[in-house]
């Protein structure tokens, strides 16, 4: 199950206990090992209304959620289903299928309304099963859409300047399915043949009238209207005519139930299929599995200390542990790949830098796509650091490799030079030039010898220096040298020993300012990427505002159109309101973003010396594209 899920049988994920709510480790263990994007599909009733069976249809199969057989609701808290996606390979179907609603045998009723909030919560796609005709009291049974602003927030904090925290409940909220099951009725209206979304929106009309039993009855009408932007509804005809057999449905096989049922079926579970879109929450953050879990542990624990559940802190709770999972799987990719890519030693400096160079884009690219709300861009540092740290680990270790391999390449090449020094082949007339020509020799073959590394000249620079005192002693004693020309040898010797040691001079001076300009590369990549996704956020951002004015302007017509003016009129500041805020966030997105940039730009300074004439470089980035 390492990306996606195959469970054979549904798991209880919300247990139900004495109308306590209890998340069930052993589902969110499952749940926590589908890395795949989840399509979750809720569904949610009156008990006794066969939502299991509709649900085990959606999962290919006549038996897992139990239907039951009597009066008694069987089904507790919330089952989950992890199925593979029938047509969507790289997405997992998620089914959860809820406990009966208005069960008799229940002592709270705001249990019920809980469930219902959670399912809205969890779904991408809410299913509301009920039976027989879409009529007024079906929909006062559906009264727990006009709890919902009291059982769920989109912010933690709301501030009277802003938009009602309702209003934002379209960004997040599944689209919206009415299934209406044992349908008898025919599909006409004024004797004009209608189709079954056309049922449900008239359906959804609002009553006129100003009583207070008007408008009780036109509150769960509005929710559902103003709240799940998205409907669609499906009538059903009874599985099978004999009463008797309903009972033991999902032992019939399929051909021998009602035509018209298994044609509806069909096309109810191939509009699922192609139409349920993957769970996402604000910004168009996409939810896995693992994401899931996270969001049934923190509902249930807000549920369970007395608080409403809110999106905003839950994404904050998400984020805190995706993003260090991000960081994780970012550092752990930058080591494989450069495992994989450097052979140490390198022949240069410069090799290691560029192989380094083309990891740590990657995993900034790895931390980028599976991190979101980084305030701060604090992770984004942890992961500078640490891969600042694990590039230092590999110089080092580059260095390590260079200097073993180095001091075991010239002690191998220098075996026969200092066998004659020690048996007195250079004690003779002449036996300077004889060293000189052996050493000399000796540097030569080392200079061939490939993949020596970085640490090639300061090795060869330590065997020549152990060598002076040698040499001198050879020179002193060669008696077919004359003193001056002793002295002018010697005056050569030094002159060689200085010469070495500049060139190693430069060759530091070389390396370090290619590290500078790595540095300044990662500089400017961190910078790069975090743009391009703040880039993308604030278009998913306005994406979604734009889609709610959208939303909201078709309400307000819908309004008109019902004659329902005084409503219309209400919805002028609502939408005057939401396009002041988009239009404000178009205006500040781009100084908020080169504030931010900026101010990232100085903590990477701070972590990475050598970057200092870089500073302030995320504002003029932006300001050079505002232009």
């Amino acid at each position: 199950m390492a990306s996606g899920a195959s469970m054979e049988a549904p798991i209880c994920l919300v247990e139900n206990e004495n109308e306590e709510l209890r998340v069930n480790p052993k589902a969110i263990n499952i749940l926590e090992k589908v890395t795949q994007p989840v399509v979750v599909v809720a569904i949610v009733g009156l008990y006794r209304t066969g939502k299991s069976y509709l649900m085990n249809r959606l999962a290919g199969q006549n038996h897992g959620f139990n239907l039951g057989t009597t009066v008694r609701s069987e089904t507790k808290g919330i089952w989950m289903w992890c199925v593979p996606h029938p047509s969507k390979p790289e997405y997992t179907l998620v089914l959860l299928d809820t406990e009966g609603l208005g069960d008799v045998e229940k002592g709270d009723p705001k249990n019920d309304s809980w469930i219902f909030a959670l399912a809205v919560l969890l779904s991408s796609t809410l299913v509301y099963n009920s039976m027989s005709t879409i009529n007024h009291q079906a929909l006062e049974q559906l009264h727990y859409v006009t709890e919902l602003t009291e059982l769920i927030r989109a912010k933690s904090t709301a501030r009277s300047e802003e938009m009602d925290d309702s209003d934002r409940f379209v960004s997040f909220f599944p689209d919206f399915i009415w299934a209406v099951r044992d349908f008898v009725l025919e599909l006409k209206l004024d004797g004009r043949v209608i189709t079954e979304d056309e049922y449900l929106e008239n359906a959804l009309k609002l009553i006129p009238g100003r009583s207070l039993k008007v408008q009780s009855s036109n509150m769960p009408r509005e929710c559902i209207r103003h709240f799940f932007p998205k409907r669609k509804c499906f009538v059903f005809d009874r599985p099978i005519k004999e009463k008797e057999l309903l009972v033991h449905v999902e032992e019939i096989p399929e051909n021998q139930l009602d035509h018209n049922f298994q044609v509806q079926s069909k096309v109810f579970c191939s509009y699922i299929f192609s139409s349920a879109k993957v769970k996402t929450l604000k910004e168009g953050i996409i939810v896995n599995g693992n994401r899931l879990a996270t969001l049934v542990t923190t509902y249930v624990d807000a549920i369970n200390s007395g608080t409403v559940p809110c999106l905003e802190n839950a994404v904050t709770t998400l984020a805190e542990r995706e993003n260090s999972i991000a960081v994780q799987k970012a550092a752990d990719h930058y080591s494989e790949q450069m495992a994989q890519l450097v052979r140490l030693p390198t022949d240069t400096l410069q090799e290691l830098l560029n192989v380094h160079a083309a990891c740590q884009k990657e995993a900034i690219a790895v931390f980028m796509e599976h991190s979101f709300k980084d305030e701060n861009q604090q992770f984004q540092k942890n992961l500078v650091v640490t891969i600042e740290e694990k590039k230092k680990d590999f110089l080092r270790q580059n260095e390590a490799a260079s200097l073993s391999h180095c001091q075991a390449e010239l002690e191998k090449l220098s075996e026969t030079l200092k066998e004659n020094i020690s048996r007195g082949a250079f004690s003779v007339p002449g036996g300077h030039s004889l060293y000189l020509e052996a050493r000399k020799k000796v540097e030569q073959d080392y200079q061939r010898a490939p993949r020596k590394g970085v640490k090639a000249n300061h090795v060869l620079q330590s065997f020549l220096q152990s060598q002076i005192p040698i040499e001198d002693s050879i020179l002193q004693s060669d008696r077919a040298l004359t003193e001056g020309q002793k002295a002018m040898e010697a005056e050569r010797a030094q002159k060689e020993v200085a010469e070495k040691e500049q060139e190693l001079l430069r060759q530091k001076q070389k390396e370090m300012q290619q590290v500078m300009e790595a540095q300044e590369r990662t500089y400017k990549e961190n910078m790069a990427q975090l743009q391009e996704k703040m880039e993308t956020e604030r278009k998913n951002i306005l994406r979604e505002q734009e889609e709610m004015l959208i939303h909201k302007l078709k309400v307000q017509e819908d309004m008109l159109k019902e004659g329902f003016e005084r409503k219309y009129e209400a919805m002028d500041s609502e939408i005057s309101q939401l396009q002041k805020e988009i239009q404000k966030n178009k205006d500040q997105n781009s100084l908020l973003h080169a504030q931010i940039l900026d101010g990232f730009g100085n903590v990477l300074v701070s972590v990475l010396p050598g970057t200092g004439k870089f500073l302030g470089l995320g504002m003029k980035i932006l300001s050079s594209q505002m232009r």
